[in-house]
């Protein structure tokens, strides 16, 4: 069996939110923190059934990419599990920055979803679809992500 990785955080609160959240807890027979983990889970589901998009902590990177014709490449770029992007297209990387061609990548897959020609683009697509994927759980959504890919192509011309 794996074990389980977790994480661990420190929240500064009032004490009346304290007091709110350990009475919260033990009503459910919970610790605060685990009572705390699902109250930021049902948030973040409740922004996503509203259609706000989800914030992504953003950071440089190095991860692969598949291109079209089957190599594999290390880039270096910037990262939000379980979404990166690089300079380049679908079908090659860019050298130095020389253009204006950004690539989004769901990481789990190593696959390409959209090239567009900012930055701002592939992280907003991004966030779409991570709200996309909430509502199925984590997991790529059984839904088709077309329609949202569409209108971000559109936007970007």
């Amino acid at each position: 069996m794996p074990s389980l990785r977790v994480a661990s955080f420190t929240v500064k609160a009032t004490a009346a939110q304290s007091a709110r959240w350990k009475q919260a807890a033990d009503s459910e027979g919970l610790a605060v923190g685990t009572w705390l983990a699902g109250a930021a889970d049902a948030y973040l589901k409740v922004r996503a059934r509203a259609g706000l998009p989800l914030a992504l902590a953003w950071g440089k990177g190095r991860f692969v990419v598949r291109l079209e014709g089957g190599a594999e490449p290390e880039v270096h770029g910037w990262m939000a599990r379980p979404f990166g992007i690089y300079h380049g297209s679908e079908t090659r990387l860019v050298p130095n920055g020389s253009t204006h061609v950004y690539t989004l990548v769901y990481l789990p897959s190593r696959k390409p979803v959209a090239t567009f020609r900012t930055v701002a683009h592939c992280r907003a697509l991004a966030s779409e679809l991570a709200r996309l994927w909430v509502r199925w759980g984590g997991s790529e959504p059984a839904e088709d992500p077309a329609p949202v890919l569409q209108r971000f192509q559109r936007e970007d011309v």
